[in-house]
């Protein structure tokens, strides 16, 4: 459990900085683009943006992606196991995720509260009454379904080689972007194809009415995330880094 402890504590404290850093670049960047709009257009009220999280979700699978092979081989040639080197990722996908739906919670609705015309994700979706806390979860348990798809994403594809890779992503790409829709509308009976629209706007959290069950989208996100974390387990159970 020392060994443990180690190597969770080594990825959180490397990667805290650059969290800081990321900010830093995004809030630079709108400064440097709206002062530009203003100069060019010499109107306030075009200067504005929305959905900062998007931002966030990136750098979370980006994280996600190419916090494998550097950290893989180090921690494998340290004599640390699959498993923890396992449990150190997902830690740390926890860890940079709490920090970042807290910052982009606080942000989001501070700028609701300046410029009322700013929207963040989730206030777009739920709006702006319900609890911090509950804002906070969602996007916690939003980032940490982008790191652990993105984690089992490059877990397979070093698993089973890049063109292999490929071939599976144009099959999987084709499969939601043509088989499924025509499946869906030509080939399933309606009601059950009712039945499956009805399930993801439950999944989203809005229950029926005006009415919204944040149970639904926070069991969903969990579910889904556990799915391609414990997915990315069984696969690194048996890697092995390929150069």
């Amino acid at each position: 459990m020392k060994k443990l402890g180690t190597v969770i504590r080594y990825e959180c404290t490397t990667s805290f900085k650059y969290i800081w850093v990321f900010y830093a670049c995004v809030f630079a960047a709108i400064s440097v683009i709206s002062v530009i709009v203003f100069i060019s257009t010499g109107d306030r009220d075009k200067i504005g943006t929305n959905g900062l999280e998007i931002n966030s979700m990136i750098y979370v699978g980006i994280l996600g992606v190419f916090g494998f092979k550097e950290d893989f081989k180090m921690l494998i040639q340290n004599g640390f196991t699959r498993k923890y080197i396992y449990l150190a990722a997902l830690s740390l996908f926890a860890f940079t995720s709490a920090i970042m739906a807290a910052v982009d919670t606080i942000v989001g609705n501070g700028l609701h509260a300046v410029a009322k015309g700013y929207f963040s994700i989730f206030g777009g979706l739920y709006g702006y009454e319900h609890s911090v806390f509950i804002n906070w979860l969602w996007l916690f348990l939003a980032y940490m379904l982008v790191c652990c798809l993105l984690y089992l994403a490059i877990l397979l594809i070093n698993r089973i080689g890049k063109a292999a890779s490929i071939y599976l992503g144009i099959g999987l790409g084709l499969t939601f972007v043509l088989i499924i829709p025509v499946v869906f509308k030509f080939v399933l009976p309606k009601a059950f194809t009712e039945a499956v629209v009805e399930f993801a706007i439950k999944a989203i959290g809005f229950a029926g009415g005006n009415t919204i069950n944040f149970l639904y989208p926070i069991m969903f996100l969990l579910l889904v995330a556990g799915i391609f974390s414990l997915g990315s387990y069984l696969i690194i159970r048996r890697t092995e880094l390929k150069v």
